[in-house]
């Protein structure tokens, strides 16, 4: 998609489109306004026959292309008849033409849904970008002289010759810290995300542009002041209720849809709101050959528990391995998350049978399920023990301990922990969740790199995302920061491609807008009670789900990782990180990446995080930058 384009607007867009066919094979269609083109691949979930894209008002004087889904366009659409507009479709993408002419901007405060759109206003000679309040969408956009040109991926944007820039050197050093590149920035220099629950307003006549955020997430501080075991009782009535229609909500669709089980509170929940909702459901799930990665035992439990019409996949080393080759148009931008491959394997199994499947991410984030919360606190008790007992005891056995290769075993988790608990609240939890602290990235990246970096003024950054005053609370942070990078630019980047590649809709009803609404609205000691993940969130579910599955440590969803660069990959990783590869590059210092590989194999140290982030990376970099291309640093 193009706004403001030159009379060649067309054939680009087009181009662009082509790039993006997996999005949306079942049609396309592209419009040429005034010097703005708008191209659309569309995947029909609702009103097939008559959705066609790009949509436009009574008078032909608004138009629209949507990626997403609008839950709430019924409603939207009972008001706006009411009001006098007329529709011409049923499709759910049909309200934001009216609902622009109807409310202007403000329509998107309205919009209760997953959604990346762009909307042209002829009358007002602007283009209105507009992305969903948690990111489940995605939205790139460059700024080229006078044109504004912006796509879903990474991918079609790179079909224009004029935004090849290169490596955006910080986005790079993001990267290493993160394992994701957190927006607003991209790894290609000139290109940006829109950020989620944010807007962009160009203006066609004047070639410029204005941002505007429209709702963030607000944390509730403090304790909960009645902890009686009726406000118990009824706080878990009003959980299950609140989840219940969300669950609702999102099975809005005229094509067969199922849910993926992983065998997790949180997917397990989903599926059972959609059993409760009267529908026979298909539920999918993936086994792994490696036991210490497997859990497809508790999906089947699961399943027959909740009756569900149960379809799984055990996923062999050879497709695991067989994806490498594809992994760079799968990620679309460098991710440290080696899941994105049974990711897009599920999704692909799904695909055969269902066109859209519900999810259960963002539980996590929203009641504090991940084992750093806890940790977290553990490391304020950690931090009163004596430093000399810390230092000449506790870290040398901690350091000591046996590498092991099993999925989050002890030892990595031990490790990782003494390695940040001294750091402050921000910094201990980039070192946790990230592959590379900030002094390592100083020994990793090139001289020219870090010149770069420095120069931008961007050394440092705030965890927190864009600046915003956050929580007071430590941990609430800690949820702020998980919502904000880890949830949005991992997690639901991951989702996206992977389910978008295969052509699949993935939803996730645990962020439709009311239920981020109640759970950020829950104190916090309702989430994570002492060393109780999820306290409200399971306590809701008993008798819903078996207690089994209630009480089992989360596990993940991993790939044997470490193992493989020691048997099947070691070869491969040896060539891509190889010493004349990385100085010919100039990203990184071939002997600092020598050094993670030397170590690695000869079991001295686990580094599959490093690794696989620097893995990741550079076949990213083969498939997405021409060979030829210099780094421009």
């Amino acid at each position: 998609m193009a706004g403001g384009s030159p009379p060649e607007g067309r054939e680009l867009v087009a181009s662009m489109c082509s790039a993006l066919e997996h999005r949306g094979p079942d049609d396309a269609g592209s419009v040429q306004l005034d010097g703005v083109t708008l191209g659309m691949r569309r995947l029909s979930i609702i009103d097939v026959e008559g959705g066609h894209q790009p949509m436009h008002n009574e008078d032909s004087r608004i138009w629209v292309v949507q990626n997403g889904e609008i839950y709430n366009h019924l409603e939207l659409r009972h008001e706006l008849v009411a009001a006098g507009h007329i529709f011409s479709t049923r499709s759910d993408t049909e309200v934001l033409v009216h609902g622009y002419e109807e409310w202007g901007e403000a329509m998107v405060e309205r919009l209760n849904g997953m959604f990346a759109f762009a909307l042209y206003d002829r009358r007002r000679g602007a283009v209105l970008l507009a992305r969903d309040r948690m990111g489940i969408k995605p939205l790139h956009y460059a700024v080229d002289g006078s044109r504004l040109v912006f796509a879903s991926e990474l991918k079609a944007l790179l079909v224009d010759p004029a935004l090849r820039r290169g490596v955006d050197p910080v986005a790079l050093d993001r990267y290493l810290a993160l394992e994701f590149v957190p927006s607003p920035m991209s790894m290609v220099r000139g290109i940006s995300k829109l950020p989620p629950a944010y807007t962009l307003t160009w203006s066609v006549a004047e070639g410029t542009h204005s941002l505007r955020r429209y709702w963030e997430p607000s944390l509730r501080e403090g304790a909960d002041p009645v902890r009686s075991a009726r406000s118990l009782e009824s706080r878990c009535e009003e959980l299950l209720g609140v989840l219940r229609e969300s669950v609702r909500k999102e099975l809005i669709s005229d094509v067969p849809l199922g849910v993926f089980l992983s065998g997790g509170i949180d997917s397990s929940a989903v599926a059972a709101m959609m059993t409760q909702l009267g529908s026979d459901v298909k539920s999918f799930s993936v086994g792994f050959a490696e036991r210490s990665f497997d859990e497809s035992q508790f999906a089947r439990q699961v399943a027959q528990h909740l009756g569900t019409d149960h379809h799984e996949l055990v996923l062999e080393p050879e497709m695991l391995l067989g994806l490498i080759p594809k992994l760079p148009s799968l990620l679309d931008e460098p991710l440290g998350d080696a899941s994105i491959i049974p990711t897009y394997l599920l999704s692909e199994f799904t695909r055969r049978h269902v066109k859209v499947a519900l999810g259960g991410d963002g539980g996590d984030e929203l009641f504090a399920g991940y084992p750093t919360l806890q940790a977290h606190r553990l490391a304020a008790y950690y931090g009163r023990v004596p430093g000399a007992l810390r230092r000449r005891l506790v870290e040398p056995v901690v350091r000591r301990l046996p590498v092991s290769r099993g999925n989050l075993s002890f030892d990595f988790r031990a490790k990782r922990f003494v390695a940040g608990a001294a750091y402050p609240v921000a910094e201990r939890h980039q070192r946790w969740m990230g592959s590379f602290a900030r002094e390592e990235r100083r020994a990793l990246l090139s001289g020219d790199v870090q010149e770069e970096v420095a120069r931008s003024g961007s050394a440092g950054f705030d965890a927190l995302g864009d600046g915003a005053a956050g929580p007071r609370e430590p941990l609430n942070q800690v949820l702020l920061m998980d919502m904000r990078g880890y949830l949005e630019n991992d997690i639901l980047v991951k989702l996206d491609r992977a389910s978008m590649m295969a052509s699949l809709e993935g939803r996730v009803p645990l962020l439709n807008n009311d239920f981020v609404e109640y759970a950020t609205g829950l104190p916090l000691d309702l989430k994570l009670r002492g060393m109780k993940s999820k306290f409200l969130f399971k306590r809701a579910l008993r008798g819903v789900l078996p207690d089994f599955i209630l009480r089992r440590r989360k596990k993940g969803f991993g790939i044997p990782v470490a193992e493989w660069f020691r048997g099947p990959l070691r070869e491969q990783m040896l060539s891509v990180l190889s010493p004349e590869r990385m100085a010919r590059q100039g990203f990184f210092e071939p002997a600092a990446v020598s050094a993670l590989m030397r170590e690695h194999l000869e079991g001295r140290r686990d580094n599959r995080k490093q690794l696989w982030t620097l893995f990741a990376f550079e076949l990213w970099h083969d498939g997405y930058l021409a060979r030829s291309l210099s780094v421009t640093c």
